[in-house]
């Protein structure tokens, strides 16, 4: 395999990139894979591909000044030989070509005095053993101590019932046995999407944990990632003269020297990765660095089970607290529904455009019955009202949208996709007209009760909409904003569908033509349709 470096002259000094990723960009934005600050050098101005047939290409993105390889100007990609020079504007880099081994990583060789790398899951035992490191004499000596420790550090890992005490418990550890570490970190893939999240992090010298980026940039991510996808513990004990984290800028920009990482693994599912690094070179590594590998390895076995158990209890929380609130508006399957299908970003449900039918159900003369009732038995009414009612739209798999004084509006075709909608809500619809009937026959109130309710289909823009101290889950547009208006002309005690709900029921036949009306806003004729009298 064929290495690419570039050497530049920068400051008086000059500095060489390794080029590590297949596509390497170079310019004057921070998300280049080389920032160039300099006026000549475009946002965007070349790029280096590696081929399938291992060579090296240049090419220019548009940049203002254009990109010269060996003094002539470039207007196609063009293969790089070692030795050249490419200007990008007024910056000169020369390119430096070289073939390694690239079984070293994939292999897990061990690299001689600088760095191992090994399957995790081959460590295990071995710090426990003490295979290799100590000879026969004390060995079960030295087991029976490591078993003893590996026990009071389980027993009060498992006490942890936080992130924070589990990290506490880590850190006391580590930098009791590894005296070579100077900072340490713990990385969780909270979401389990595969995105690695530094939860904490601590020095030795607490004197300096004030100086510790918490955005993680100290971190070298590549080998976090590598770590966390592979199952595989990384160790070196010089970075500086290794050439694989020569593009390691969390590395060398900072000038750390060693960098230890494993794997948390519980069975088979890695959950995040523990990481260790120390300014001052670890030589020590070339010979006992396996032994300091595998119980940093042990030890991250025992610390994946006390985080998968926290965030598993998270979970069960975030979801226990998105329940209850969706519970508002849907009925519980809808509910575990959206929780197991992970429909749920930061527990909020984004606003998007769906196609509904939308439902008001009024209280007829409900003016009239409050002035009559006190504002505790008018509350005990509508209580007592909606939580029938509501019990038709869930069965129809609705969601309430809210309650508006005595008015219960509801849809049906959101959050999930329902193709029946209008069927969905007019059966709610004539569900709650039989169940009024039947509470007026068992004097449910004082007074028979009847309702209007009208039906309406179309687009309309579903979600959670308000402030961050303040969010609803409604249902917003034109589409609402007509069967609200429709209410008004339903007869008592029947309900109504809007044209474009009448042509989209499975069984329109229950409905007549009622007329064509003009509603406040809306500047067109719309035809109405009522439920046939029985």
């Amino acid at each position: 395999m064929t290495k690419l470096k570039l050497r530049l002259q920068e400051d008086n000094s000059e500095k060489t990139v390794t080029v590590h990723q297949d596509v390497f960009t170079i310019g004057r934005l921070p998300q280049c894979d080389l920032y160039l600050v300099s006026g000549g050098v475009s946002r965007y101005h070349a790029r280096i591909i590696k081929t399938r047939c291992d060579t090296w290409t240049v090419e220019d993105l548009g940049s203002k000044n254009g990109t010269q390889l060996n003094e002539h100007l470039i207007s196609s990609p063009q293969q790089l030989q070692d030795g050249d020079i490419i200007w990008v504007g007024d910056v000169c880099l020369k390119i430096v070509l070289s073939s390694i081994d690239s079984s070293i990583f994939s292999q897990g060789v061990v690299s001689p005095g600088i760095t191992i790398l090994r399957d995790v899951e081959q460590l295990q035992q071995q710090w426990i053993l003490a295979d290799n490191v100590y000879g026969d004499i004390g060995v079960k000596d030295k087991t029976i101590a490591r078993l003893k420790d590996l026990v009071n550090i389980a027993k009060n890992l498992s006490a942890a019932a936080s992130i924070k005490e589990i990290f506490s418990q880590v850190q006391e550890v580590v930098f009791r046995y590894l005296n070579s570490i100077d900072r340490l970190g713990l990385l969780i893939d909270v979401s389990g999407s595969g995105k690695l999240e530094l939860l904490n992090a601590a020095t030795r010298d607490i004197s300096y944990q004030e100086y510790l980026p918490s955005d993680g940039s100290w971190i070298s991510r590549s080998i976090c990632q590598k770590v966390f996808e592979e199952k595989v513990a990384i160790q070196t004990a010089d970075a500086q003269n290794d050439e694989r984290f020569a593009g390691e800028n969390s590395l060398l920009v900072k000038g750390i020297r060693s960098a230890m990482a494993v794997p948390l693994w519980d069975e088979n599912k890695v959950v995040g990765v523990l990481y260790a690094d120390a300014h001052l070179s670890s030589h020590h590594w070339a010979e006992e660095g396996e032994e300091e590998l595998s119980f940093f390895s042990a030890l991250a076995n025992l610390v994946a089970s006390s985080v998968q158990r926290w965030l598993l209890a998270e979970k069960l929380k975030s979801e226990e607290l998105i329940r209850r609130r969706l519970e508002r508006y849907h009925s519980p399957a809808v509910v575990q529904q959206l929780i197991a299908v992970g429909a749920l970003p930061n527990g909020r449900l984004p606003p998007q455009e769906s196609e509904i039918s939308i439902l008001f159900a009024d209280l007829v003369g409900f003016t009239a019955i409050s002035e009559r009732l006190s504002p505790t038995h008018i509350a005990d009414l509508l209580n007592n009202l909606f939580e029938e009612m509501l019990q038709e739209v869930f069965a129809g798999g609705g969601t309430l949208d809210k309650y508006i004084g005595d008015c219960i509006m509801a849809f049906f075709g959101a959050p999930e996709p329902q193709p029946d909608h209008a069927d969905r809500a007019v059966t709610a619809a004539m569900g709650m007209l039989t169940r009024l009937e039947h509470l007026n026959a068992k004097n449910f109130w004082t007074e028979p009760l009847q309702l209007r309710i009208a039906i309406n289909s179309g687009k309309a823009v579903v979600g959670d909409v308000g402030s961050s101290q303040r969010v609803e889950y409604t249902a917003l547009g034109a589409t609402i904003n007509l069967a609200a208006r429709m209410e008004a002309i339903c007869p008592p005690g029947e309900c109504v569908v809007s044209e474009d709900t009448y042509t989209i029921l499975s069984q329109p036949s229950s409905f007549l033509e009622m007329g064509d009306y003009r509603f406040k806003g809306i500047n067109r004729l719309v035809k109405i349709y009522r439920t046939k009298m029985h």
